[in-house]
């Protein structure tokens, strides 16, 4: 009967889709959610499409490597062997390259957020931002650009498939090791913090396991480490430790894959990851009743489904909840939603891209950095007395753009109203 009543609460919770257009309202709000600013002709394009049809398209297979060619020296990883044996002079060289290198790869980012040409690409960056802030890693910490950009483009073309290879393949990334600390989790003192968070923030979410739990688990991780010369992952069985752990009740000699799979295999991890995503694209609110029963309805299809990413947006995307009334204009604009968002929407020709990295820095997100292992804690933590003076400023300096600074004086007052409007709006 429980099942029955959980089928028939999905069913109702699905629109009846027609074939009729959706029309320029609808067209917007799956735009504005699903992307970083849309453009005019495309929500012209989707406008007349059906529901249906409008979320096959964001779904539809698209490239899974960036547009924007990454700098050669930015992609390379500086061995800290380098800068270990410098000195004076050529340590200051190596440390102001080292900053060159962290502000041209947020630069790198941003030009790709601005160059998708499609909804659908829209949809793969934004996935790709937000497993940034789920698979949390910090330039500040792992120091090297190579590492750093190697992890987004990770990031970028799982961002739309499945679940399961990509939590297997962050496992192993250098940054990730770094980051964690991996490299220092050894036999006979083990380093519990990737077991930690692999459990509380990446699967299965807080109190969903015991600490007992992480003290296994970090022994089946001992060993996984990487070269820092060359940032190759590295397996060193000598320091593993391979005797007997017990894991959410199961027992076995488990190493790191072992254990990932039976996170995997927890339905936790299924309505965790869910409900982040219910967060990131139709309401904060995951508590109230029925909002609990969808997503668990989509966590049950997104764990069948093998954790393909796709599914479980499809099924986020055509839910009656995802086009409620009552869940348009209830999600804070970040400041990526915010600034990106505007540039490209209103197709921007910015003459230098560190006045956008210098903005979202200014507002709290900025790229490759997020504050700590938990991410930007996203929603209404964006907005105080404080920020929302920064967006103005931010925005108006967009406005004093060469190219902007141009335009008849009417057309630009009516850009600036609208602009300062968007820094309020939700989405």
């Amino acid at each position: 009967m429980k099942t029955l009543a959980y089928l028939l609460l999905f069913c109702l919770s699905c629109p009846v889709v027609l074939a009729a257009p959706m029309g320029e309202a609808d067209a917007r709000h799956l735009l504005g959610r699903a992307g970083l600013g849309a453009r005019t002709t495309e929500i012209a394009g989707f406008a007349v499409l059906s529901r249906q049809e409008a979320v096959a398209q964001l779904l539809a297979p698209v490239r899974v490597d960036a547009r924007t060619p990454l700098p050669a020296d930015v992609a390379a990883h500086v061995p800290p062997s380098q800068l270990r044996d410098a000195d004076g002079a050529a340590r200051k060289q190596l440390e102001q390259e080292a900053r060159q290198r962290g502000i041209a790869l947020r630069l790198w980012w941003l030009d790709e957020m601005l160059a998708t040409t499609t909804p659908a690409e829209q949809l793969r960056e934004r996935m790709t931002l937000f497993w940034h802030n789920h698979f949390v890693s910090s330039l500040q910490k792992v120091k090297s650009t190579g590492w750093m950009a190697a992890q987004n483009q990770l990031l970028r073309r799982h961002a739309l498939e499945r679940f399961g290879p990509m939590l297997h393949a962050v496992s192993r990334d250098p940054a990730m090791i770094v980051y964690l600390d991996g490299a220092s989790n050894r036999k006979g003192s083990p380093n519990e913090n990737f077991a930690r968070e692999v459990m509380e923030l990446f699967t299965l979410g807080e109190g969903n396991y015991t600490e007992q739990d992480i003290k296994e688990a970090a022994r089946a991780f001992t060993g996984w480490s990487i070269d820092r010369e060359t940032g190759e992952f590295r397996w060193r069985a000598f320091v593993h430790d391979d005797g007997v752990k017990t894991v959410l009740g199961q027992s076995g000699n488990f190493d790191g894959d072992a254990v990932l799979d039976i996170l995997l295999a927890r339905p936790e991890t299924a309505n965790f990851v869910v409900s982040k995503l219910w967060r990131e694209f139709v309401s904060p609110d995951t508590g109230n009743q029925k909002s609990a029963l969808v997503i668990r309805l989509v966590a049950d299809r997104f764990r069948s489904s093998g954790y393909d990413i796709r599914v479980a947006l499809k099924a986020i995307f055509e839910s009656d909840a995802f086009w409620a009334p009552s869940n348009r204009e209830a999600l804070v604009k970040s400041p990526v939603d915010l600034l990106v968002g505007v540039i490209r929407a209103e197709n921007i020709q910015l003459p230098d891209g560190r006045l956008l990295a210098v903005g979202l820095r200014t507002l709290g997100q900025d790229l490759f950095a997020p504050p700590n292992v938990r991410g930007w804690p996203g929603g209404e933590n964006w907005i105080n007395s404080s920020t929302l003076l920064a967006r103005k400023s931010a925005l108006e300096r967009l406005l004093n753009v060469d190219a902007l600074r141009r335009l008849p004086a009417q057309e630009r007052d009516a850009l600036r109203e609208r602009w300062l409007a968007a820094q309020f709006q939700l989405k």
